[in-house]
């Protein structure tokens, strides 16, 4: 019996000795551990395998349409190159609002057939009703062109200045019509400075779905006497999605009107550029008060 009541009582000494030792470390490591719930903790870093190299994705190649991510976590996609360069174009639509009619001179080069055809025409244009007139200078000197939309059953009239065809008189023509068509890459009712662009436009948000496009800025171009901002969008790799290599629309900076488009087609290998087309509108003088006898035929001045 004193044996066991001596081991108890020994405990029990032992555990009152270590006791005051024992809530000082819990009191220390309760400390600590409480400090560490409380320290914000950082995401570790990203890192790359050594020897693994990341492969672009279709969007990157340019072969799909780059789309927004849907991860709220990454941050708001770069916009696309093309759009700064769209708004400048849209902004010259609408300086032509306030345009109701105007002259111009307008010249042309187009790859037409295998060959580049070029044309240099005094232009009239009045948007309401869509009306068009030509006076040919050059290799064609003294054809005339005439469209005024709902008018001549739609149909163009046209008549040669010289040569055998000039005996023919005057003609009717579909604005799509083969013979139109052999000289030219559009119809005539794609004339006039807001289609220009408005093709240019449509062109270019179809383009900025995808990657791969380059676009510069010119602030200070000279075409003529005319001080220019070019826009020149790039695409370095041919993909079905583009239709041209290069693109430039020339816009007047006095005026902000568009004053040149250049379209160039993809390089054979080893080669330049090919020009495609290429128009320029000169001499450009707005709201000069064209009436209807501007588009008639029947106008004394003109040989229809």
């Amino acid at each position: 019996m004193r044996k066991h009541e001596m081991t108890q009582s020994a405990a029990q000494c032992l555990r009152l000795r270590w006791m005051p030792r024992l809530s000082v470390i819990g009191l220390l490591l309760f400390t600590v551990l409480s400090a560490q719930a409380q320290e914000p903790r950082e995401r570790p870093l990203s890192r790359t395998v050594p020897g693994r190299e990341t492969v672009p994705s279709q969007r990157e190649r340019g072969t799909t349409p780059a789309r927004p991510s849907s991860s709220t976590n990454e941050s708001r996609p770069a916009e696309h190159p093309l759009k700064p360069a769209i708004r400048l174009a849209e902004a010259c639509l609408e300086t032509l609002e306030d345009i109701e009619d105007y002259t111009a001179l307008l010249s042309t080069r187009e790859y037409v057939n295998g060959t580049i055809v070029v044309h240099t025409m005094a232009m009239k244009f009045r948007e309401e009703p869509f009306s068009v007139y030509f006076k040919f200078g050059g290799e064609h000197a003294g054809r005339e062109v005439l469209y005024v939309e709902g008018q001549n059953q739609n149909m163009l009239l046209a008549h040669e200045g010289s040569g055998l065809k000039s005996l023919v008189g005057t003609v009717s023509l579909s604005p799509e019509s083969p013979e139109i068509l052999k000289e030219n890459r559009h119809t005539i009712t794609d004339a006039g400075l807001r289609n220009m662009v408005n093709h240019m436009i449509t062109r270019w948000e179809e383009e900025s779905r995808y990657g791969e496009c380059e676009v510069k800025y010119y602030p200070k171009a000279k075409l003529n006497d005319s001080e220019c901002l070019v826009i020149e969008c790039r695409h370095p790799t041919p993909r079905r999605q583009f239709k041209f290599h290069i693109s430039r629309l020339f816009i007047d900076r006095e005026t902000n009107l568009p004053m040149r488009v250049e379209n160039y087609a993809f390089p054979r290998q080893g080669g330049k550029p090919m020009l495609v087309e290429e128009y320029t509108y000169s001499e450009i003088k707005t709201n000069v008060g064209l009436t209807d006898a501007d588009f008639d035929r029947k106008n004394p001045r003109y040989a229809f």
